[in-house]
């Protein structure tokens, strides 16, 4: 008997180990699944209270906790959990007294990163209002677009933007909108002050009544730029790759958080002594590169990135919990027996996904790239853009694997390794079709990329007369002091992509142009195209027979434009 026991302990003991052996990140599955489950619960928990228990709830918590911690740091300001809820008061008071605002009304802003962005959200919540997030950068129509899809009535402005709002105010004012500079005074007829109202009410608690209609599906934000909350908070007029990593010295940081090209910008700035002198532990983002994931962590030491998958309207996401390079995440078993994604194939040529002759969708097999969809249920909703009806039906798939079935449309395209790993491949619009392949411009960006004279790459399709599809480009920035080769550079791209994916045509520019989440402009680019007649950077084209680049000239354009010179 003694045995038997001896051998069921050994078992025992031994089956993590099995365990591990055959399936490697099971236990790392395991516990993502159990702290997602975890969260999902709390959620329903805290949607099911009354009064319902959201964001303003948990900061109301802190407040009581630590009324004396910093909870934003701005330049040489430093403001308390305790002093962020006591003028979030007195915004609600003034909003509601001065303004005439009650729950269930939307108010806009349109400001730079600054401290009054967070207790004028807050105020709001506590009046049981929602907030519009408009970009400071965008300008005339596209700033009344944006203002207009919120259906707010009011809007409150950094005076630092009076430019801006001048030149729409007859536009709101037509339509009864009543604007507010965050600031003791205006100079602007038709434009009142906002801050001499909040500073006259009191900054005593709000009664909840103010906000008893809020449950878990009121609208607490519109966004139309990424964002994220935190505890404390460290903001910054505007990103500076030069001064980043003293600010994050100065102010102790321990988390960061990155979009797009930031932290290529972050190692191709000069290398210093003291790069790995900080308290940095976690970088979390999304549309960070392999090659540069790499040099980040080489460069600036062994920071945890949590590369991630997800868009502030959809119904899915994944997270790189294993620290795969180059992953977004991974495919979780218990996850998916929960939440019903698949990637399923997409003609790229036509903008839509391939079905088959029963006018189904294809599952795409593993190893290729396809379209990321999730069905649309309760446990994951699709709510649809504010002011934007047909928008959002056309982020709807239907009649998807059965009749009458409702998915939801990301719009990117990923591809599962035979490891289940999850990476993303490129947004539908971006990837363009060429000799009847798939070209995937992140890939052939990431492979352009690693060559030692450039510095960044912005890789896109353009039309050639007479060709079907788009044929490969690149905008390339040179390293400093460097010189553009163009051998070096045929070399390795023949040697790293096949001839379909090799750039065709290259640009050299000064600059990149980049959107406000660091992602780079493609649509101007594209509508200029390989003519050396219109454009005025160096432009290069690859030839074959003499094995290089060479610059681009009005005979070789010519030539194939007439299709002399075939491609």
């Amino acid at each position: 008997m003694l045995p038997v026991a001896y051998a069921v302990l050994a078992g025992l003991l031994m089956l993590p180990l099995l365990v591990n052996l055959c399936c490697p990140y099971f236990f790392q599955d395991l516990r993502y699944f159990l702290r997602v489950a975890g969260v999902a619960q709390r959620a329903r928990s805290n949607g099911k209270r009354r009064p319902v228990r959201t964001i303003l709830y948990a900061f109301l918590e802190k407040v009581q906790q630590t009324p004396h911690k910093p909870f934003v740091l701005f330049r040489d300001e430093t403001l308390t959990y305790a002093q962020v809820d006591r003028r979030s008061n007195q915004v609600a008071r003034a909003l509601r007294d001065h303004l005439g605002l009650r729950q269930g009304d939307c108010v806009a802003i349109f400001m730079g990163n600054e401290p009054a962005y967070i207790w004028l959200w807050l105020g709001l919540i506590k009046l049981g209002c929602a907030m519009a997030c408009l970009n400071y950068n965008i300008r005339g129509k596209s700033l009344l677009h944006c203002f207009q899809c919120s259906g707010a009535k009011v809007l409150l402005v950094s005076p630092e933007l009076q430019a801006a709002v001048e030149e729409v105010l007859p536009s709101l004012k037509k339509d009864d909108v009543a604007v507010y500079y965050v600031s003791r005074t205006s100079n602007t007829d038709g434009v009142n002050s906002f801050l001499d109202k909040v500073d006259e009410v009191s900054s005593e608690p709000v009664p909840e009544s103010w906000r008893s209609e809020v449950t878990f599906s009121t609208p607490a934000l519109y966004i139309y730029t990424s964002g994220t909350t935190g505890a404390t908070l460290v903001l910054r007029t505007k990103f500076s790759a030069s001064q980043f990593w003293d600010d994050c010295r100065k102010y102790n940081i321990t988390v960061i958080q990155y979009i797009g090209e930031l932290l290529r910008y972050l190692c191709n700035c000069p290398q210093k002594p003291n790069d790995r002198d900080h308290k940095v532990r976690l970088a979390m983002g999304n549309g960070l590169r392999a090659d540069v994931w790499r040099e980040f962590i080489r460069r600036f030491g062994d920071i945890h990135i949590n590369e991630f998958y997800a868009s502030t309207e959809g119904n899915i996401g994944f997270m790189n919990y294993t620290r795969k390079i180059g992953a977004v995440g991974r495919v979780n078993y218990l996850q998916r027996k929960v939440i019903n994604y698949e990637l399923i194939k997409y003609d790229v040529e036509k903008d839509e996904p391939v079905r088959d002759g029963n006018g189904y969708c294809i599952k795409a097999p593993k190893g290729e790239p396809g379209l990321l969809i999730c069905k649309i249920t309760s446990l994951t909703p699709f709510n649809g853009y504010a002011g934007g009806k047909s928008q959002t039906e056309k982020k709807k798939l239907r009649d998807v694997f059965k009749k009458g079935d409702l998915y939801f449309n990301s719009g990117d395209l990923l591809m599962i390794d035979h490891e289940n790993f999850i990476y993303f491949h490129d947004r539908v619009g971006d990837t363009f079709r060429w000799k009847g392949e798939n070209v995937a411009t992140t890939e052939v960006a990431d492979t352009v990329g690693l060559v030692d004279f450039v510095e960044e790459v912005n890789v896109y399709g353009v039309s050639v007369p007479g060709h079907e599809g788009r044929i490969g480009m690149a905008s390339i920035k040179m390293k400093a002091d460097h010189e553009f080769d163009g051998r070096k550079l045929f070399k390795h791209v023949v040697d790293y992509l096949p001839s379909y994916a090799r750039p065709r045509f290259l640009r050299i520019q000064d600059t990149i142009e980049i959107t406000g989440t660091f992602k780079h402009r493609k649509v101007t680019l594209v509508e200029e195209g390989f003519n050396p007649a219109v454009i005025k950077d160096a432009l290069y084209f690859l030839d074959d027979k003499a094995e290089m680049y060479v610059p681009m000239t009005e005979d070789i354009y010519n030539a194939i434009s007439n299709k002399i010179l075939k491609l």
